[in-house]
């Protein structure tokens, strides 16, 4: 049934249907063909099923708030203050750009919200700065993949839903991985620089710095609604998702008075279409993973294909983990392969001793390297697009970062400590 059903998906995707198409035609055809007494209908409850748990409502509201940032004021502010710290050192616009992506990827929880709304006025300014094209636009892509890992993260929203871990843990325990992601992007950078011949930016005076700080200081507000309301267990993940498009439309249409209400529509028609295909996908998915669980695929798969069981030990199942979902983010959608192998990978890291947290948190960092590596990495595209690049041009400066992201995702199985150690201390 296997061969079957990944036959099936494979010929779809080389034909070019989008992959909800391939994922819903392995459901039936695998349904009809093994469980012909089981009623197709099935399909459309587990579907229904899927796009169900509370939780999700979240990833629309997130998205809102996205879009409503980058449509707005939020993005350059947060750019200045960045810079007037830290664009006089050396290296300094390159640290600017990767930290910026981390802030906005904590306000906006999308890798290519980030890529769209940090990208556009930084790699021009690194471009003239003396920054090879290659080595600017990698940097964007692979820092913007901080925002999966730093919360609120669309990734650990499904992650969560799908494995019945704590969303509000695994958004606490991203941002210990996320800031030692961003501490060497920022010393690659660094170094890089001697090698470019880059000189730094004049040194910002401090008033300069404070007028950045005053600015920047509401839009600083979102990861302290976000993070801080949920620590402080004043709201959960989805209703700190509802008080963050609140808070972006107050700010962008009513203090910075730079989103006009006419507006709204426009975006609201964008966020529509961007979670109607999420959704779509969660759902196709929700009825993949019963079909393949009903017919005790993940335990054969486990057992039988990579003989892993309870007594094949942490590091094993560990790394397993961590190249299952990096290489199936290299060719599909990252909510794709966390809804097929979640189903899989789950029950068998609860039998090894795994935290469930830092499982989550380990596939998210293997979510965002998939994302930005080749040959299909989302962000890649999105990078295509936004700056239009040819796709060796976009990928060419890849490789260090995903060298750092890996280093990352391995220092994470060896010491679970730098995601579970802010867990722990607000659980």
């Amino acid at each position: 049934m296997a061969l079957l059903l990944s036959g099936i998906m494979i010929l779809l995707l080389l034909l070019g249907y989008p992959m909800k198409i391939p994922l819903l035609a392995a459901t039936v055809v695998g349904l009809l063909a093994y469980f012909p007494g089981v009623s197709p209908e099935v399909v459309v409850q587990q579907m229904i099923g899927g796009i169900k748990p509370a939780a999700l409502i979240a990833v629309p509201m997130f998205i809102l708030a996205a879009e409503i940032m980058t449509a707005g004021q939020t993005a350059n502010r947060l750019l200045a203050l960045v810079e007037s710290f830290v664009g006089h050192v050396r290296g300094g616009l390159a640290i600017t750009t990767a930290v910026a992506c981390t802030l906005f990827g904590a306000i906006s929880g999308s890798t290519q919200a980030t890529v769209v709304a940090i990208g556009k006025p930084l790699r021009p300014r690194m471009l003239k700065s003396g920054y090879p094209d290659d080595f600017a636009t990698a940097l964007i892509i692979n820092a913007s993949d901080i925002a999966l890992l730093i919360p609120p993260s669309i990734g650990m929203i499904v992650y969560g839903v799908v494995s019945g871990t704590s969303i509000g843990e695994l958004f606490i325990a991203g941002i210990g991985p996320g800031v030692l992601i961003l501490i060497l992007f920022c010393a690659y950078s660094v170094l890089a620089t001697y090698k470019f011949q880059v000189d730094p930016a004049p040194k910002a005076t401090w008033s300069e710095r404070k007028e950045a700080f005053r600015k920047a200081l509401l839009p600083l507000g979102f990861p302290a609604i976000i993070i801080g309301g949920i620590y402080a267990g004043f709201f959960s993940p989805t209703e700190a998702a509802a008080v963050s498009v609140l808070y972006a439309l107050i700010l962008e249409c009513f203090i910075f008075k730079k989103l006009a209400l006419k507006q709204l529509p426009k975006i609201a028609l964008s966020t529509g279409l961007v979670t109607a295909v999420v959704f779509i996908l969660v759902g196709a998915g929700a009825a993949f993973s019963w079909v393949i669980s009903f017919a005790e695929l993940p335990s054969q798969i486990i057992n039988d294909t990579l003989g892993l069981s309870a007594d094949s030990g942490y590091w094993t199942v560990a790394l397993t983990i961590a190249l299952a979902y990096f290489v199936g983010c290299m060719f599909v959608d990252p909510i794709v392969v966390i809804l097929i192998l979640t189903p899989i990978f789950h029950p068998l890291a609860l039998a090894v001793g795994m935290d469930p947290v830092l499982t989550g948190v380990l596939v998210t960092l293997q979510v965002a390297i998939g994302s930005a590596t080749p040959p299909f990495g989302c962000d890649i595209f999105t990078a295509i697009a936004v700056f239009q690049k040819r796709y060796k041009e976009v990928i060419a400066g890849t490789p260090p970062f995903v060298a750092i992201l890996l280093l990352v995702s391995f220092l994470l199985i060896a010491f679970p400590q730098i995601a579970l150690f802010l867990r722990d201390l607000a659980f």
